[in-house]
């Protein structure tokens, strides 16, 4: 039962993720050139070819029958930097920037270890660190993961916890 189910699952993942694909052929833009639109979206469906996974596999590789022989795995399907940066152009060019910066700061993220991210979403909550945790997450963001954006939220995330007495030992509003 629970293998016929996750074969479920992964079918209507696969499902999911080819809808639409049309196969269309267009030079891949540059990072940060702007060479995308709103017209580009959903990428799946009008750039494919732009799309791959963390180990090079082509979108259109990511079929339940490739997934079923074991050509692609769980990985295959993680997002890539890449591809956050091209939906970032999008959401700029469709008058987005707030998304766009989002997505790159996930872009960002996608260079955190899984275990690292949970553990800083757990510090970032009110009460569980003091400022000088928060700044020295934010220097390792920076420093070891060159995730600046990300860094940037952290201090301003500590600036703000600090004005609305939300660190580690300040006492909270009754």
């Amino acid at each position: 039962m629970a293998m016929e189910l996750n074969e479920q699952m992964v079918a209507e993942l696969v499902r999911q993720v080819l809808k639409g694909v049309n196969g269309t052929q267009k030079a891949a833009p540059e990072a940060g050139n702007g060479g995308l639109t709103a017209t580009d979206f959903p990428l799946a469906s009008k750039r494919p070819d732009l799309l791959t996974g963390p180990r090079g596999k082509k979108f259109e590789e990511l079929t339940l029958e490739n997934v079923m022989s074991g050509a692609v795995g769980f990985e295959d399907f993680r997002i890539t930097p890449q591809a956050l940066e091209y939906q970032a152009q999008v959401a700029e060019a469709a008058g987005s920037p707030h998304v766009a910066r989002n997505l790159r700061r996930a872009a960002e993220m996608t260079r955190i270890p899984d275990e690292r991210v949970l553990a800083m979403y757990n510090a970032l909550r009110p009460h569980r660190s003091d400022k000088a945790e928060l700044l020295a997450m934010a220097d390792e963001l920076e420093k070891q993961y060159e995730a600046r954006i990300c860094a940037e939220f952290v201090r301003e995330a500590a600036d703000v916890y600090e004005r609305r007495h939300l660190l580690k030992g300040d006492l909270p509003e009754a």
